[in-house]
């Protein structure tokens, strides 16, 4: 493979993208100058390192976020929820290297409450402003964009819909296009007599010579490979912009993106999404949310602790083998709710009423208190705060070889809590179905994962144990 293709898969950077990175920096630095002078504090050259480290970090998470990809595809409030997301991020990540090289004591409390509060709403009034006037411009034809799509399928008729439904993003949509028009009787007359087919590929390229199509959008299989390379080289004699789309959800990708081994692109289909910054982004807020829920939780566990020796004889924690990230085996931490006899090797899950379970330990099992000792596990690295719910070995090798994509949900560190637990799969899964449901909805956290998305987990936790539901 030639040295060329390594450039080819790569994220579209446009004049557009770059002006508005120079003015979101420009943003945050006068954004850190303005809360100095306000608080009448003279500026020091740290603090330049500072705002220049900020605005590293912002990118970095912002690129991950895909901020500066064309609006024509992203509404303004996606836009407005990654500007927040991206300055979260940069906060959390900014406080932990403060903390890691002690240096919290140089920031000035004001200072910093005033620039943090002011930097993300002057990012967003920015972009909402720029994005009306681009859409208003659009309204009136300036800078707009006609769309072919090549293939009357299913993805081509979504894909038309989308372009339909969202004039805002400047794109008009001009017709199907089928490179079996003319040759296949059969199916030119199944298929020509939807009226949005426009004709074959010869014709596409006419109309994309005449300055009549801008975009075209590929939709046929990836299995249609001989179909895709007879397209793509009659286009190639055109100026028009040529994309290959596809329905990638039909191959279960779990943070799937193109990447480059050498000068191969590859697409991952099953990766976790802490793999670099926002693996130190997890971390970070696992360490920043962990040290403060202990220190509130010290007493009360050491109540917890007292009655359950006086409840029956036996520890107070009780220790079990789990499977953690990347299917490795550690030891989970739980106060012990159950008397000591049965064997780990055949252990059941619990149920409503079961006898095993002692006087203190119904409490703190209703109540998940149970579960505490699992921020040491937090603290140590083995645990998050928020992941899928780390089930027995045992359960594990049953449900592996029964349920699809179960083991997936060893791509990140299994949490306290998670998706499935707040949405109801929480505490006995009796059947195959349920535990397909909490998989469903593991896979769901994992492909989504956000530090806004813990947050909210960790909010609907409290409601959930305040409710009591399915915990036995």
């Amino acid at each position: 493979m030639s040295h060329n293709m390594s450039g080819m898969l790569r994220p579209h950077m446009t004049k557009i993208s770059a002006i508005f990175k120079l003015a979101d920096a420009l943003l945050i630095c006068s954004g850190y100058w303005f809360a100095y002078w306000y608080s009448g504090y003279e500026w020091h050259p740290r603090h330049t390192l500072i705002v220049l480290i900020t605005c590293a970090v912002f990118f970095i998470v912002a690129r991950k976020q895909d901020l500066y990809r064309s609006w024509r595809i992203s509404s303004v409030v996606t836009e407005v929820f990654k500007i927040c997301y991206a300055w979260l991020v940069t906060l959390l990540v900014l406080i932990f290297l403060a903390f890691l090289f002690k240096q919290l004591d140089n920031y000035h409390r004001q200072v910093t409450m005033l620039w943090l509060a002011i930097t993300p709403v002057m990012l967003c009034i920015w972009h909402v402003f720029a994005r009306n006037v681009s859409h208003m411009l659009r309204t009136k034809n300036f800078n707009s964009r006609n769309v072919a799509i090549v293939g009357y399928s299913k993805l081509g008729k979504e894909l038309a819909a989308t372009v339909n439904n969202a004039h805002w993003m400047g794109l008009n949509f001009s017709g199907y296009y089928e490179d079996r028009c003319g040759k296949d009787k059969r199916y030119v007359q199944d298929q020509l007599s939807h009226e949005y087919i426009k004709g074959n590929i010869d014709e596409l390229v006419v109309m994309i010579n005449k300055g009549m199509i801008d975009i075209v959008y590929i939709t046929f299989p990836l299995y249609a490979e001989k179909r895709i390379q007879q397209v793509i080289k009659a286009l190639a004699d055109t100026t028009a912009n040529v994309y290959l789309a596809q329905n990638f959800e039909a191959y279960s990708l779990l943070n799937g993106r193109w990447d480059m081994l050498g000068d191969v692109p590859m697409l991952s289909i099953h990766e976790s999404p802490f793999n670099g910054v926002d693996g130190w982004t997890k971390r970070a807020e696992d360490i920043l949310l962990c040290i403060p829920i202990l220190l509130v939780i010290f007493i009360p566990c050491l109540i917890i602790s007292i009655l359950i020796k006086i409840d029956s004889p036996g520890p107070i924690i009780f220790k079990q083998k789990r499977y953690g990230l990347n299917g490795k085996e550690f030891v989970i931490w739980k106060f012990r709710s159950m008397r000591c006899n049965y064997q780990e090797s055949s252990v059941p899950q619990a149920t409503q009423n079961d006898p095993r379970t002692t006087k203190i330990g119904r409490f703190i099992r209703k109540t998940s208190i149970d579960e505490l000792p699992q921020f040491f596990n937090v603290l140590g690295g083995s645990m998050s705060i928020v992941g899928p719910r780390p089930h027995a070995v045992v359960h594990n090798t049953k449900y592996r070889k029964i349920v699809d994509c179960y083991m997936l949900r060893h791509t990140v560190k299994p949490g306290i809590t998670g998706w499935a637990q707040v949405n109801g799969f929480r505490g006995e899964t009796e059947t195959v179905d349920k535990m397909q449901k909490r998989v469903e909805f593991d896979l769901y956290y994992i492909r989504n994962w956000s530090v806004l998305f813990d947050l909210k987990i960790i909010l609907l936790t409290i409601k959930s144990c305040l409710s009591n539901k399915n915990v036995y």
